[in-house]
C-alpha cells in the first residue's frame, strides 16, 4: 500500500503543533503536511497530490466550508474531513453536501487516527481512478420523485412528526444513506453505528431535519431516465427485501441485537452502488443492464465490462467515505465475491450474501443472470447446512 498524503488545515499554530505530535509516530506509513489557511491549502494542493484533507471549520478569511467546497470542485478525488465544534449554524449545515466525514472538535487522538486510517484504506479500495473521482465528488444522491415530493410536503405541514418523516425516509435509499451519514459521524455528537434511518431522524430532531431538507437541500429529485432493465423503485424493493431476509437469517442463528441491526442496515445498503452508477452515468449504466440481458451475464460482470468497476466497488467506496458502519461497507464490497471476504465465519455479510441469492431464487424472472450461493464458503463458515432452512423461512416471509 503506497503512502498517502494527508493535509491538515488550521489557523491555530498550537492545534497544528498538537496534530504534528499525534501523527509523528505514523510518518513511516503516510505523509503529513500542515498549513494555516485555506488559501495555503489550495496552493499546496495545486502543486501536490493530496489524498485526504482535514480542515478546521472556523478560520478567518476562507473558512472550512469555503475551502472544502473549492476542494470538491478543483480536487474531487481528495477525501474531505471537517473538524468542528459547531453543529447548529448555517455555515456548518451548508457543508453537508461537501464533506465526507465530520469529526467533533476537540477530538481524542484515537478517534482521529481511526478515521484517517480508514480514509487511507478507502483510497486503495477502487482501482478505477475515474470512478473514484466521480464518487468522491458526490454530495448527495437523487431520490425517487414521489418520495422527494412527499417529504417536501410533509415537512411543511404544521402537525408533521418525526415518526412521519422517518417512515418517508425509509422508503428511499438515497435519503436513508444521507441521514445515516450524518448521524454516524461525530458532527451531531451521537454514538456511532446507528443502523436505522428512522432512529437517525429521531436523534437529529425535527428542527434539524427541516433545516437540512428545506433550507440546505440535502435531498434532490432523480431525473427520469427510461431504462428497460433497471428501476430505482425495484432497487428499493429489492433492498428492503434483502435487508428483511438478512435480519431474519441472523435472528435464526444469533440473539445478538447488534448483529441483527447491522444485518438489516447492510442488506438495505448493499446495492447502493447501482443507484450511484445509474444517477451519475445513466447511459453507461443502462448499457451495462442491456449487456447483462443480451449476454446473460450477472450485473457485476456487465458493469465491469462497460465501466471497469462494479456496483460493489462504487457502493462500498461511497458509504465508506460517508463513515457508515464498517459492516455495511464490507457487505457492499463483498456480497457477490464472498470468497474474498477474510476469516470465514457467520456474520452480517454472509447473511446478506445468502439473502441476496435467496431473493433471486424466489423471483427468477430477472433480465440478467442471477448471483449464485457460494456453498463452499458457507461450509467453511460452519453454516452451509443451514441454507435450505434460510431459504424456507425467507420463502414464508415473501408469501
Amino acid at each position: 500500500m503506497a503512502k498517502k498524503t494527508i493535509l491538515f488545515v488550521d489557523d491555530e499554530p498550537n492545534i497544528l503543533s498538537a496534530l504534528k505530535r499525534i501523527f509523528r509516530p505514523l510518518r513511516e506509513e503516510n505523509v503529513f503536511h500542515f498549513v494555516e489557511s485555506g488559501q495555503d491549502a489550495l496552493d499546496f494542493m495545486g502543486k501536490h497530490q493530496v489524498d485526504v484533507i482535514v480542515s478546521d471549520m472556523r478560520m478567518p478569511g476562507m473558512d472550512g466550508a469555503m475551502l472544502l467546497t473549492q476542494v470538491q470542485e478543483k480536487f474531487p478525488h481528495a477525501i474531505r474531513i471537517m473538524l468542528t465544534g459547531q453543529a447548529n449554524e448555517e455555515s456548518i449545515l451548508r457543508t453537508v453536501g461537501t464533506v465526507h466525514q465530520f469529526i467533533a472538535k476537540p477530538s481524542d487522538p484515537e478517534t482521529l487516527r481511526e478515521v484517517l486510517e480508514r480514509a487511507c484504506a478507502l483510497q486503495d479500495l477502487m482501482a478505477n481512478e475515474q470512478l473514484k473521482t466521480l464518487v468522491s465528488s458526490i454530495g448527495k444522491l437523487p431520490s425517487l420523485p414521489s418520495v422527494y415530493a412527499k417529504i417536501q410536503r410533509k415537512l411543511k405541514e404544521p402537525e408533521c412528526s418525526l415518526a412521519d418523516i422517518g417512515t418517508i425516509i425509509e422508503q428511499d435509499l438515497a435519503m436513508s444513506a444521507k441521514i445515516l451519514q450524518l448521524v454516524n459521524s461525530s458532527f451531531f455528537g451521537f454514538f456511532k453505528n446507528i443502523d436505522s434511518p428512522a432512529k437517525a431522524v429521531n436523534l437529529l430532531g425535527l428542527d434539524t431535519v427541516k433545516a437540512l431538507v428545506l433550507s440546505v437541500g440535502i435531498f434532490s429529485e432523480l431525473k427520469s431516465v427510461p431504462a428497460r432493465f433497471f428501476s430505482v423503485q425495484q432497487l428499493w424493493e429489492h433492498s428492503v427485501a434483502v435487508a428483511s431476509f438478512a435480519k431474519k437469517i441472523i435472528e435464526t442463528e444469533s440473539d445478538s441485537k447488534e448483529m441483527i441491526g447491522h444485518a438489516f442496515l447492510a442488506g438495505f445498503l448493499h446495492d447502493i452502488g447501482k443507484l450511484v452508477l445509474f444517477s451519475c452515468m445513466p447511459q453507461k449504466y443502462i448499457e451495462a443492464t442491456e449487456l447483462a440481458h443480451v449476454k446473460d451475464l450477472t450485473m457485476c460482470q456487465a458493469e465491469y465490462q462497460i465501466l471497469g468497476a462494479t456496483h460493489e466497488d462504487v457502493g462500498s467506496y461511497l458509504i465508506g467515505l460517508w463513515g457508515l458502519p464498517g459492516t455495511a461497507v464490507e457487505t457492499a464490497a463483498f456480497h457477490h465475491r464472498i470468497d474474498q471476504y477474510p476469516n470465514p465465519s457467520f456474520c452480517p455479510t454472509v447473511a446478506v450474501h445468502a439473502a441476496d441469492v435467496i431473493y433471486y431464487m424466489l423471483k427468477p424472472d430477472q433480465p440478467f443472470s442471477a448471483p449464485m450461493i457460494n456453498m463452499p464458503y458457507l461450509e467453511r463458515a460452519g453454516v452451509g447446512h443451514r441454507f435450505d432452512h434460510w431459504l424456507e423461512i425467507c420463502r414464508q416471509m415473501a408469501i
